[in-house]
């Protein structure tokens, strides 16, 4: 029995978002698997008309060579709270992994992304 190979990579430290944005992209192309792990490190929702707090979407992208990008299919909802986390998980994916998306003005986060990859 092999033991599987991981590994975790802090892909945005410290990054404010705001309005649209995207990810720097990670080459993974030897990864089966990959979780991408979305903590606030200060969030600014705005409140909606039914009181709910918000701050935004994104959704995970792929990529074959790492410049062009086709939305892989997975959506989440941003972290409304200060520390919290959010992640999505993804398989089947080309060499590249990134995550785009739309932080609703004048939301603003504040965020550590972490990329964890396993074969």
């Amino acid at each position: 029995m092999s033991i599987r190979r991981s590994y975790t990579a802090i892909v945005e430290r410290n990054v404010l978002w705001q309005g649209g944005f995207a990810s720097e992209p990670y080459e993974a192309a030897w990864a089966s698997e990959a979780i991408f792990f979305v903590r606030a490190l200060d969030a600014k929702p705005i409140t909606n008309s039914d009181g709910s707090l918000e701050t935004g979407k994104a959704q995970v992208q792929i990529s074959a060579d790492g410049i062009h990008w086709a939305d892989e299919g997975t959506e989440f909802h941003l972290p409304t709270a200060r520390n919290e986390v959010i992640f999505a998980k993804v398989s089947h994916f080309g060499g590249y992994l990134r995550i785009a998306g739309e932080v609703r003005s004048p939301a603003e986060l504040r965020v550590l992304l972490s990329l964890a990859l396993k074969e």
